[in-house]
């Protein structure tokens, strides 16, 4: 915008000093015509003499910027807008034109612009002032003789005056056209900039700015909403994206991670049921090659038979609880029940086991304390804990249950007298098959799963459980929501 501005002035300043003097010295040729038409047509109806005349001659001369002079033949000044010793010069000037017009020297000083009949237009040099004129000359029907003039040095100051003018305004229009550009380049640049850092945080996947369109929008205001726009969808599929990648992942990891358990039961499975299975066949070989023929020891082999039976039986029922649990394949029945029976339920079960290993239990919870969970899945978990006490019981041989009823949720807490278990085996405790005194616990039939299914079920519950030692025996806890 500023080159433009600069360059239109400068074209301007040129084409005034080039051109406009002869346009100016066209238009006052024209100007000086027309006054002499209408002085001619003043001395053809004789009111060019007249008193009558003399303000719209003055009028004339002062509005054109004219001098003018009309003369008799005889030299008399009949008209004049000079004072007496200006006329003199002219009437000299015009007779000496007049009466000299064609002789080789009577225009060595002046330059012939137009010539009719009646009048010539030339340009004169005035050596007494040494200026520069332009003079019409001429005569009227009636004879008189006319001299019309106007300084050249007029024009010269008008062209100077306007140029001066131009430059003026010049100055004046590039100020304020970099005032304007300033203006219009901080309003135009603004938004384009903020665009720019818009589109940079896009494309950095960053979506917390956005572009605020003016009241009244252009073209960059639309540019702006349609940036909002795809940065908004863009954001909304990248979410997508990421939140199917994540299912993604997470299908591949349950993928994964249901195989490797697959793989790991039929491992775990096969272990286990290796040893009764195998005894279940010697024993069995043993009646029917008919090596014991005594009836009390058919039946030891027939007992042996059916309890290993058993613990396969019971090894199963855990193996598919726990493969439910784990595969979220149970659900849950969540009840608000009475935590006290429940475990009164289980003691009195558990008793006859606990008399065969002259084990003494210990609950002495008697007032009802309710709790919400699924309550054949809390069964489970009781029972765990308590038979898992029982086996294990040395010593004084006793096994406590305690309920700490606390504000939020209510703690269980199984405690039994007997060995302390190394820390270094506390954290394996929950693994499936894992077993601190393998021998003790075939002993007792144990399949190894029996903690990892209370593991399974507090998972499922959202809740803790644990085990810690004291200095006769171990408490293994849990927790359940009031």
């Amino acid at each position: 915008m500023m080159i433009i501005v600069i360059t239109v002035i400068i074209l301007v300043f040129a084409m005034n000093s080039m051109f406009l003097q002869t346009v100016y010295m066209k238009n006052k040729q024209d100007t000086m015509t027309e006054a002499y038409e209408s002085l001619s047509e003043a001395a053809e109806d004789g009111t060019i003499y007249d008193a009558d005349y003399l303000v719209p001659f003055e009028k004339l001369c002062s509005s054109n910027n004219l001098s003018i002079l009309v003369v008799s033949t005889d030299g008399s000044v009949l008209l004049s807008s000079h004072n007496s010793n200006e006329d003199v010069f002219m009437v000299e000037q015009l007779l000496r034109a007049v009466f000299s017009y064609g002789s080789s020297s009577s225009h060595s000083d002046a330059d012939i612009i137009v010539s009719t009949e009646n009048y010539i237009v030339e340009k004169q040099h005035d050596s007494r002032i040494d200026g520069d004129y332009l003079v019409l000359w001429g005569s009227f029907e009636d004879g008189n003789l006319v001299m019309i003039r106007c300084a050249m040095e007029a024009i010269s100051d008008s062209v100077t005056v306007t140029n001066k003018f131009l430059l003026v305004i010049g100055s004046v229009a590039i100020v304020i056209s970099l005032l304007l550009a300033e203006f219009l380049s901080r309003k135009i640049s603004k938004p384009i900039l903020e665009l720019t850092d818009i589109s940079t945080k896009i494309t950095n996947l960053e979506f917390d700015m956005h572009y605020n369109p003016r009241r009244n929008g252009n073209e960059v205001d639309v540019l702006g909403q349609h940036m909002n726009t795809l940065s908004n969808r863009l954001e909304e599929t990248i979410r997508e994206l990421k939140e199917a990648n994540l299912e993604l992942q997470q299908d591949i990891e349950i993928r994964d991670k249901n195989e490797t358990m697959r793989k790991e039961f039929l491992s775990n499975v096969s272990h286990e049921l290796k040893t009764p299975i195998a005894l279940i066949q010697g024993y069995a070989e043993g009646l029917v090659d008919g090596v014991i023929t005594d009836p009390e020891d058919v039946k030891y082999y027939c007992d042996v038979i059916i309890d290993e039976a058993k613990k396969m039986n019971r090894m199963v029922k855990e193996m598919l609880s726990l493969n439910q649990l784990e595969y979220g394949m149970n659900t849950l029945n969540m009840e608000h029940f009475n935590l006290v029976d429940l475990i009164r339920g289980v003691v009195n079960q558990t008793k006859v086991m606990a008399d065969q290993y002259d084990v003494k239990l210990v609950f002495e919870e008697t007032n009802p304390i309710y709790v919400w969970a699924d309550e054949f899945f809390a069964e489970q978990v009781i029972t765990n804990y308590l038979t898992n006490a029982i086996h294990y019981a040395k010593n004084e041989k006793e096994v406590e249950i305690t309920i700490q009823n606390r504000e939020q949720d209510v703690r269980v807490e199984v405690f039994n007298t007997g060995d302390q278990i190394a820390p270094e085996n506390m954290e394996h405790l929950w693994e499936k098959f894992y077993k601190v005194d393998k021998a003790r616990t075939r002993k007792y039939g144990g399949s190894g799963i029996g903690l990892s299914v209370v593991k399974a079920v507090m998972d499922s519950f959202k809740k803790e459980c644990g085990v810690y030692n004291m200095e006769n025996g171990v408490v293994f806890w849990f927790e359940l929501d009031k």
